[in-house]
């Protein structure tokens, strides 16, 4: 296993929640896949914000928390290991170099290098802490989104995405529709992507789950996302309570 695949934050051992953040870096290898540096800044590399959110909302709860520790164009954590996405030759309109092979055998042999290196270490650590925390757990994946894509601005302020189970979901869109906000309803995407993050820890566990999207521009800077964070706690801790 490589050295930081992810950062682990300890929380009490009995809280039920446990944070994911699986776009937290935009870390990347030496020679940064031959990428414009000026790149790694965008959201093409990571999700703005996300990670100052789940860093806050863990120490607030006391809860457990795995964020990835490095960029998504490396590999991206939030697919399943056999997804075709899981490193991406071009994003929003940037061709990655270091992700362009000539040679399909070394395309294979180096995304599965990237997959036993940083992808399985990450989801084997979520499954042993899920392990001991036990069917009382909630998985809560924090996640942050352009204010517009391909020219057309999005509406939401946040997006909450499931898949099958709505425990969480509906009382958190119901609590932060109730605080003000324009909420996405599985959108800017959809939260029902099997072999995702929460495909993998929610459903296949039958746990309560939901993937939270804020809007970037709402959670740029680390004095907007901390503030954002306790905010969102005390939504959150409504939605939880009407579970």
């Amino acid at each position: 296993m490589t050295e930081n695949a992810f950062e682990a934050i300890a929380g009490r051992d009995d809280s039920p929640l446990l944070f994911l953040c699986d776009h937290a870096s935009n870390a990347l290898p030496e020679g940064a896949l031959g990428l414009d540096p000026r790149l790694l800044a965008t959201h093409i590399a990571y999700d703005i914000g996300a990670a100052a959110m789940t860093r806050a909302l863990a120490r607030a709860y006391g809860a457990p928390a795995f964020l990835g520790g490095w960029s998504r164009l490396l590999i991206d954590l939030n697919r399943g290991a056999d997804d075709p996405t899981i490193v991406m030759k071009l994003s929003d309109g940037s061709i990655i170099p270091g992700n362009v092979w000539a040679d399909r055998n070394a395309e294979a042999k180096e995304v599965a290098r990237r997959i036993a290196d940083f992808h399985a270490p990450y989801h084997a650590a979520i499954d042993a802490a899920l392990d001991r925390m036990g069917p009382s757990a909630v998985v809560v994946s924090m996640h942050s989104f352009t204010p517009a894509w391909k020219g057309r601005p999005r509406p939401w302020e946040v997006g909450v995405l499931y898949d099958r189970d709505t425990r969480l979901s509906a009382p958190l869109m119901a609590r932060l529709k109730e605080a003000g906000f324009t909420v996405g309803d599985n959108e800017p995407y959809s939260g029902a992507l099997e072999g995702d993050s929460l495909y993998q820890h929610g459903t296949l566990r039958g746990l309560p789950h939901v993937l939270i999207e804020i809007r970037q521009d709402l959670i740029a800077t680390d004095d907007a996302a901390q503030g954002f964070a306790l905010r969102l706690k005390s939504i959150l801790d409504l939605a939880l309570g009407d579970m």
